[in-house]
C-alpha cells in the first residue's frame, strides 16, 4: 500500500464528501478513491438505507465518484501497515435514512448563498435588535440541520451544546445593551463557528449564516420552508402538503453526494 499517495482523487486535499480537508484519509480498496474515514462510513449507511427493505443487503458499495463496486475500505495507512473495514451488514443495524425534509435541507446548503437574504435580511434582524426575541423553534431546527449535515441521528449532545452557546448570547444581550449591532452580529458568528466546527468541518460558515436566516425570518419551521423552496423552485419536502407526493427536486444545482438522492443511473434498482 505504499503508493497509495498516488491513488486518484476527486482534488489534491478535498474529500469530495465533505468538501473539506481530509480527515483520517481512506480508500475504496477496488477504485482507490479518497475519503475521510468518517464520511465514507456515514456515505454507505445511507447508501444501506436506500435499499434497506430490498434484501438481501449486499457486502459491497458503489463509489460515489465512480460507482465501482468496492467490498472494504483502506484506512490508518503509515507506509508499513492500514487497517481494513469491509463493508458488511452490520451497518444497517444503526443506519439513519435520510426524510425528505432533511435531504432537502443538505441540498440547500449547496445552494447560491444570498438566495433569500431579500425575503430574510440578516443585517435588519441585528441592527433592529430582534436578536431579542427568542426563536422557540430554533432548537428543533438546529436538530434537522445537524441530522442532514452529519447524516446522524443522536445529535441531542451536539445539539446541546450549540444551542447553550446562542443561549448564552441571547441572556448576555439582555444584561447589556451596550454593543453595537455589528459587533454583536459577529461574536455571536465566532462563537457559533466555534462550536459547530468540530462536528461540521468545512460546511460550518454556511451553517452559521443559515442559523442567522432562520432567526431574522421569525417563522416556524413549517412556514420557513415554504418561503425558501418556493424562492427556489422546488417541491416541498413536507409530507402533510399537497405535493407531498412529488419528489424533492434541484433545478439549478448538482449535489456532491452524487448517488445518494438519486436512484442507480442504469435503472437496475
Amino acid at each position: 500500500m505504499e503508493n497509495e499517495s498516488s491513488a486518484p482523487n476527486s482534488h489534491d486535499s478535498i474529500c469530495p464528501i465533505c468538501l473539506g480537508p481530509f480527515i483520517q484519509p481512506s480508500y475504496l480498496d477496488h477504485c482507490l478513491h479518497q475519503f475521510c474515514f468518517n464520511c465514507i462510513l456515514r456515505w454507505i449507511k445511507v447508501v444501506s438505507g436506500k435499499h434497506y427493505h430490498t434484501p438481501p443487503p449486499s457486502s459491497s458499495v458503489k463509489c460515489p465518484l465512480c460507482k465501482t463496486d468496492n467490498f472494504s475500505i483502506i484506512h490508518g495507512v503509515d507506509g508499513t501497515c492500514f487497517q481494513r473495514h469491509y463493508i458488511n451488514t452490520n451497518l444497517q443495524d444503526d443506519c439513519f435514512v435520510l426524510s425528505r425534509a432533511h435531504r432537502y435541507r443538505l441540498q440547500c446548503y449547496y445552494t447560491q448563498q444570498g438566495c433569500v437574504e431579500d425575503i430574510f435580511n440578516v443585517l435588519q434582524y441585528w441592527k433592529s435588535r430582534k436578536y431579542n426575541q427568542q426563536n422557540n423553534w430554533l432548537q428543533t431546527w438546529l436538530r434537522r440541520e445537524i441530522q442532514a449535515l452529519t447524516q446522524e441521528e443522536d445529535v441531542d449532545i451536539i445539539v446541546h451544546h450549540i444551542f447553550g452557546v446562542v443561549k448564552t448570547s441571547w441572556t448576555g444581550e439582555q444584561k447589556s445593551h451596550i454593543k453595537e449591532p455589528e459587533k454583536k452580529q459577529e461574536e455571536f458568528m465566532m462563537s457559533v463557528s466555534e462550536a459547530a466546527r468540530p462536528f461540521l468541518g468545512a460546511r460550518t460558515d454556511r451553517f452559521v449564516y443559515e442559523i442567522q436566516l432562520f432567526l431574522a425570518s421569525g417563522l416556524n419551521i413549517e412556514a420557513y420552508d415554504a418561503v425558501y423552496i418556493q424562492r427556489l423552485g422546488w417541491s416541498s419536502p413536507g409530507e402533510n402538503t399537497e405535493v407531498s407526493q412529488n419528489e424533492l427536486v434541484d433545478r439549478t444545482t448538482v449535489i456532491p453526494y452524487l448517488y445518494i438522492f438519486d436512484d442507480d443511473s442504469d435503472g437496475t434498482e
